[in-house]
């Protein structure tokens, strides 16, 4: 059975390349990986503070939170 990673992101800049990585590094036959754009689904922002997401661009696996350099807080994305 295949883990859950789900990537947050912004669209900044930052966000983008922190995306085009993670994706072409995770091992799709050991993860599902869903790409969140909070652009573009704002709806899942209380999502990722839930599980512990304080800015963006970040990675969680298996309910782990990773944070990948900076480029915004949660309270940037939320406006």
């Amino acid at each position: 059975m295949k883990s859950k990673a789900t990537f947050y992101h912004a669209g900044c800049p930052v966000c983008v390349s922190a995306e085009q990585a993670v994706a072409s590094a995770i091992d799709t036959s050991k993860y599902d990986l869903e790409i969140v754009h909070f652009g573009n689904a704002r709806n899942r922002i209380d999502e990722a503070e839930k599980l512990g997401v304080k800015s963006v661009p970040a990675l969680v696996l298996d309910g782990g939170v990773y944070h990948i350099n900076f480029g915004a807080s949660m309270a940037d994305v939320r406006g």
